[in-house]
């Protein structure tokens, strides 16, 4: 039980991400009114947080946690542009990926810094 609660939130996003990225105009209520490299980070950051505190919760160290949550993170950036670029009305963008992998490889940081901070309140 106790993996699948570590691996259900990365799983669950990279489903919710999947099933937009199926939508030639997903959110338009959101869409239209946010900078979309604001939502790539965004959705990335919470999606490389949660791959860091799986990778964590399966005992890798935070520096190897975070590495491999950014490259899982940017790896899947890459393939959900690949996807998009056979969705109508939607296309592949390098800038897109490049947003992903930065927001993942925040997200992953983020989540490294407040467990650390956490764990160690004098500090």
């Amino acid at each position: 039980m106790r993996r699948a609660m570590l691996w259900f939130p990365p799983l669950a996003i990279m489903l919710v991400i999947f099933f937009l990225s199926s939508q030639s105009h997903p959110l338009p209520i959101v869409t239209e009114h946010v900078w979309d490299k604001l939502l790539h980070f965004i959705e990335y950051a919470v999606l490389g947080g949660a791959w860091y505190r799986a990778l964590r919760g399966e005992g890798l160290s935070a520096v190897s946690a975070l590495v491999a949550a950014a490259v899982a993170t940017a790896a899947f950036g890459g393939s959900d542009e690949w996807h998009q670029s056979f969705v109508p009305l939607r296309d592949a963008s390098i800038r897109d990926w490049m947003t992903d992998l930065l927001g993942g490889a925040t997200g992953a940081a983020f989540n490294g810094f407040r467990g650390r901070f956490a764990a160690n309140p004098d500090q």
